[in-house]
């Protein structure tokens, strides 16, 4: 869990501790007594080791007189929720929807930083390439299989790569030209993929090489939308970091990871570099 999905949970149970000693139960076990509960459930929710449901704090503030206080602690909850999403739960219904989702995010962005260690972003991912992904990503999580849907709602966040005035600042790491997803004629498109958007205006790429020497460990990819929000992709869920002092560390090693990139001539030859790889491959596959 993030550190401040972490933090407020660790507030809201704060509160519901004062809510029940006001309330009279001066202990835990007192108040696991009236709600039927564990006590070591009322423990694990005060001392925020355990998320509080939203059925719980209908419990809670019914039996310590707090029901005004009821709509706020459930709001606080789904923040809670909304901070640390289980991919099985964001994708239950299939990845198009969570695809859709990101729109209006992407819409009201201004400036993007990117940083991708061993994977292309998706949003200049190429149609073959992206429905790779949400097959591994359905495989993964056993969702319903919408690739061809999702691949759509993928490819709309391109449109922002030329509309308005957005910034893209986008780094990968030399690992995700070589990441091989779909093999070599998928992962050749891709690349030559890479070589158109090096063009674009509003777009830098840059490339951290694998020998290149590090300032900070290459650590989780992560995309910053303007300073506002971050998401994190992990195996078990999507974090999002909306307070101000953890943008700040993911803004900071945004700009670590930029002193190892490489831009412009140098960043095309990696690229072509991995092509070429990847045509070798292909004659190999191919006998």
């Amino acid at each position: 869990m993030s550190d401040q999905a972490q933090v407020t949970r660790e507030a809201l149970g704060a509160r519901l501790r004062g809510f029940r000693k006001d309330a009279g139960f001066s202990s835990g076990r007192a108040f696991a007594a009236a709600t039927g509960w564990q006590e070591s459930k009322v423990s694990r929710i005060e001392n925020g080791k355990q998320n509080a449901s939203e059925d719980d704090i209908r419990v809670w503030c019914e039996k310590t007189g707090h029901k005004s206080d009821l709509a706020d602690l459930i709001a606080t909850v789904r923040h809670i929720d909304e901070m640390w999403m289980e991919w099985r739960r964001h994708i239950q219904d299939g990845t198009e929807n969570l695809q859709k989702k990101s729109l209006p995010l992407y819409r009201k962005t201004k400036v993007f930083r990117v940083w991708e260690p061993n994977v292309i972003w998706g949003t200049i991912q190429t149609a073959e390439y992206a429905k790779v992904i949400f097959e591994l990503v359905s495989s993964f999580h056993e969702s319903p299989p919408d690739m061809e849907a999702a691949v759509v709602k993928r490819l709309e966040r391109q449109r922002y790569l030329y509309e308005g005035d957005r910034i893209f600042n986008v780094l990968l790491g030399e690992q995700a030209l070589y990441s091989n997803h779909g093999g070599s004629e998928v992962m050749r498109a891709q690349l030559d993929r890479l070589i158109a958007v090096l063009a674009l205006p509003r777009l830098t790429l840059g490339i951290v090489p694998r020998s290149a020497p590090l300032v900070i460990w290459l650590g989780h990819g992560f995309v910053m939308f303007d300073d506002k929000l971050v998401k994190i992709e992990t195996s078990s869920a999507e974090i999002s970091v909306t307070q101000p002092k953890e943008i700040e560390l993911y803004r900071k090693e945004f700009e670590l990871h930029r002193q190892s990139a490489v831009y412009g001539p140098a960043a095309r030859d990696l690229i072509l570099t991995a092509i070429e790889h990847f045509e070798r491959l292909g004659r190999e596959e191919r006998g």
